[in-house]
């Protein structure tokens, strides 16, 4: 997840979040969800990094 400049990677399997915690990273502050959002497989992008989406979508 891109949060501003930096991206914010989460492994639901691993160490989920609260879903307090994953509430607050992918809905913004008009109380809508961050776009653009992206699923591809398992895999869902939130907000916008170039770099990220290289990496993800090749």
């Amino acid at each position: 997840m891109a949060k501003g400049k930096r991206v914010v990677d989460i492994d639901l399997t691993k160490s989920p979040p609260t879903d307090e915690e994953l509430t607050r990273l992918v809905i913004g502050p008009t109380g809508n969800l961050r776009a653009p959002t992206l699923v591809r497989g398992k895999t869902v992008v939130v907000g916008f990094h170039p770099e990220a989406y290289e990496e993800i979508f090749g």
